[in-house]
């Protein structure tokens, strides 16, 4: 395979990790609009992801099965062409209903990314942590490309152009993607660039088990602060930056950019320190920052945010990681499938989560008090993976 074509699944891999994480996004700050404009509460407006969040992943294992027996670069120009036209006509949903539908077909497609884009990334890097990290970068900036773009698109057109804009961007990459492929600029590799040591089978069920919780863990707590930090900050910064949801935007984009240089770091320490290790500090750093967000206000709330974010973003380098180590080489498009299903799937009811407390409470507190308890539980069961011996810590390649 070539430098170039490597260099290429990077770039595509990361962009594509971007786009994967904007439709929700972009929903929870549409729905501040949203809510007025159809005449429904916070909890109804939310609700209407839902069956497009549990689709994001529970269409993930079959992705991954497919681009296993198939290749990821055909499923990676499905994701690309898929994901741009349903984000487009989620813009043109003239209904609650329609809304609805045109949202699940969104996460349908978008549940191809992770499974596909990230087994492709490992397939083709040299040092993996690094390379995750960078791709997990772009994954983070997502949301905040997203709350941005939802905001100023929103108040300066309409909340369908927040869909439709990025709806034909995304359309436009997957065209590019095609011809790069055709040109054989992009070329399909089967086997790893950087092969990992055996590992026993031993330790691959136990790995399994663990972080079939550590990751809901992670998805629940991800997929309950995407709708909760925009109305939280809207609730308890009122007035701070500018009025209107391009002000809420303007916050939340700061929280996911900041947050997202995190990765960076947190994958260089996956490839010099034991995955485990990574793991299990992510988790012990979000404990006290989801207790302080619980009742927080003014700007010192802003900080804590970024910092929960970040804490929640630097594990999955690790994360995937680990993931990639287990996982057999041929099944690896599966393996993250079934990740995504937990992550993203079973996680994404944490939305309805989110939605009870507050309708219940008209706040927060309880929802982060909740989440640090989700984290204490993932914590503690990180510790229960296998400890990897000196000679399976493996260097960077030069």
């Amino acid at each position: 395979m070539s430098k170039k074509s490597a260099r290429l699944s990077l770039i595509f891999s990361s962009f594509g990790h971007t786009y994967a994480h904007l439709f929700a996004p972009i929903f929870f700050v549409v729905a501040l609009a949203l809510e007025s404009e159809m005449g429904l509460s916070h909890g109804e407006v939310v609700s209407l992801i839902v069956a497009g969040n549990v689709l994001y992943g529970v269409g993930a294992p079959f992705a991954g099965w497919i681009s296993d027996k198939w290749n990821a670069t055909g499923m990676m120009s499905v994701y690309f062409i898929g994901m741009g036209l349903a984000m487009m006509l989620t813009g043109f949903a003239t209904s609650p209903v329609m809304l609805a539908l045109f949202l699940a077909l969104t996460g349908l497609f978008g549940s191809i990314y992770h499974p596909v884009g990230i087994a492709w990334l490992v397939r083709n890097a040299v040092n993996r942590g690094t390379a995750l990290g960078i791709n997990g970068v772009f994954g983070t900036i997502g949301p905040s490309v997203a709350a941005l773009s939802a905001g100023i698109l929103t108040d300066m057109i309409s909340w369908r152009a927040a869909f439709i804009v990025p709806g034909g961007v995304i359309l436009l990459t997957g065209i590019m993607f095609i011809l790069m492929i055709r040109r054989g600029e992009i070329t399909e590799i089967k086997q790893d660039m950087s092969p990992q040591p055996p590992v026993a089978r031993s330790e691959i069920i136990r790995t399994i088990m663990v972080l079939s919780i550590t990751m809901l863990c992670t998805g629940m707590i991800y997929q309950a602060t995407s709708p909760a930090v925009p109305k939280m900050l809207s609730l308890r910064l009122d007035g701070l930056f500018a009025d209107g949801i391009m002000g809420v935007s303007v916050m939340v984009a700061m929280v996911y950019i900041v947050a997202g240089g995190f990765q960076i770091i947190a994958g260089r320490l996956c490839d010099i320190y034991p995955l485990k290790l990574v793991y299990i500090l992510s988790f012990i750093a979000q404990i006290p920052v989801m207790l302080l967000a619980a009742s927080m206000g003014g700007t010192g709330l802003l900080v804590v945010v970024i910092f929960m974010v970040a804490a929640n973003q630097a594990s999955l380098p690790a994360e995937n990681s680990l993931v990639a180590r287990y996982a057999p080489a041929q099944w690896r498009g599966l393996a993250f499938g079934l990740k995504f299903i937990l992550a993203f799937g079973v996680s994404g009811l944490a939305v309805l989560m989110e939605a009870a407390i507050f309708e219940s409470t008209g706040e927060f507190f309880w929802l982060f008090v909740t989440l640090a308890s989700i984290a204490t539980v993932g914590f503690a069961t990180a510790f229960l993976l296998p400890a990897e011996k000196p000679k399976e810590i493996l260097q960077p390649a030069e």
